[in-house]
């Protein structure tokens, strides 16, 4: 367990949750197995960035971080994620929403369950 990566400047419970349960969110990263997922091998892709999932619930992890049960169409996994290897689809800036266009209604139209993403 000496390979735990901890950035010790970075406290985030003392604020509010990013995401909320129900949240479309977006991997930024691809996530594969560290041991502690079940039925998986270690180093098997859990997760592939661009894969989008539904925050399912959330917890902590050393007291210092909130942890993000997020469930991913594709796959069905549910991956322990932090908040830094997520983005939300739900809650894009407006910035974000004005580079889209038209294409903003794609997001819109993915839904759980939908295997068309």
């Amino acid at each position: 367990m000496s390979n735990i990566s901890r950035d010790s400047d970075t406290v985030e419970l003392p604020a509010d949750p990013v995401f909320q349960y129900g949240e479309k969110v977006v991997s930024r990263f691809t996530i594969r197995n560290d041991g502690t997922y079940c039925g998986k091998d270690i180093g098997e892709v859990l997760a592939k960035k661009g894969d989008v999932g539904f925050v399912t619930s959330i917890g902590t992890f050393l007291q210092q971080y909130y942890i993000y049960a997020v469930e991913f169409l594709g796959t069905g996994h549910r991956v322990g994620m932090r908040g830094r290897e997520l983005v939300s689809l739900d809650n894009l800036p407006d910035h974000v929403v004005e580079a889209l266009g038209d294409r903003i209604h794609q997001l819109a139209a993915i839904k759980a369950g939908d295997e068309r993403v």
